[in-house]
């Protein structure tokens, strides 16, 4: 059978740690709430338990002995370890629900579709929607994840790419278009990007299509893009769009890709801090993020 541990009584030695980390033993006893009195006391008990001094007194300050300064980093680090054991075994808090930050686009085209999908799968987990077209700062906890479009980088966030955007003609099946030539008598429409950059328009699409007597410059513009694609639907013209987020119009028909050139967007990405994408309710959204955007 082991001996017992022969330890000095342990308020001592957390009073030598705050002491020593503090070099003063006013800090120490605000740290831990009781009067300096009591700290010289603990100290004093700790010293003559070991037969050593481990403080040097001087007038305002006191130093560490080479005994002290032995004991020091040995106390400091065991009680660090303890406290980390101590928050490791601890429950955390639960989430009210996991706020996913997205386009209000996407948000509205392919997110909002999707929830019964996520309440079936997960339903030991709440979830809530953030649509912004500004990028949200996830470390500050405005979202715990979110749905972003582009290159990247994305500077201290883990990233997965869910999908490749890809840019296409589309309209009304009324419209009757068959070949790129048609939209030389048809209206187009523009919707204006905040990030030019990130969307193509029909002056690039022209480009790649080759087609001559096209004016890229008229028609309806939209600064909305919601709209430009309702508009669409409506059989007020021909937008350029992302493919990806009017799916559910082609598929029901409502809306037709005539013909190419199918313009290769950036990718969107999942991102999230380190910490939120390890967590179980983070990955549980992770998960439906890539069931949404599978094709």
């Amino acid at each position: 059978m082991p001996e017992p541990r022969k330890l000095p009584p342990l308020a001592a030695l957390r009073a030598f740690e705050a002491a020593a980390r503090n070099l003063s033993f006013q800090k120490a006893a605000r740290e831990l709430a009781v009067t300096p009195t009591a700290i010289s006391h603990q100290l004093r008990l700790l010293e003559a338990t070991l037969g050593l001094p481990l403080f040097d007194r001087h007038v305002r300050r006191v130093s560490l002995t080479p005994a002290g300064a032995q004991l020091y980093p040995v106390l400091r680090d065991g009680l660090d370890n303890f406290a980390r054991a101590i928050a490791e075994l601890s429950p955390r808090p639960q989430r009210s629900a996991v706020t996913v930050s997205a386009t209000a686009l996407f948000t509205a085209r392919r997110l909002i579709s999707a929830l019964g999908l996520f309440q079936v799968q997960w339903p030991q987990f709440a979830l809530r929607l953030h649509a912004s077209d500004d990028a949200v700062d996830l470390a500050s906890g405005a979202a715990d994840l979110a749905v972003r479009y582009g290159a990247g980088p994305f500077s201290g966030l883990v990233s997965e790419p869910l999908c490749q955007e890809r840019f296409g003609v589309v309209c009304s099946p009324l419209l009757g278009l068959r070949d790129p030539i048609d939209l030389t008598a048809a209206r187009l429409i523009h919707s204006e990007w905040l990030r030019r950059d990130l969307q193509p328009d029909w002056r690039r699409w022209q480009a790649l299509a080759r087609v001559a007597g096209l004016n890229v410059e008229a028609g309806l513009r939209f600064t909305d893009e919601s709209h430009a694609i309702q508009a669409a639907v409506a059989g007020q013209g021909v937008v350029i769009t992302s493919l990806f987020l009017v799916e559910d119009e082609l598929s029901r028909g409502v809306l037709v890709h005539p013909f190419g050139p199918v313009i290769e967007g950036h990718h969107y990405h999942l991102v999230a801090t380190e910490e939120n994408m390890a967590s179980a309710d983070v990955q549980a959204v992770r998960q439906w993020l890539k069931a949404v955007a599978s094709p």
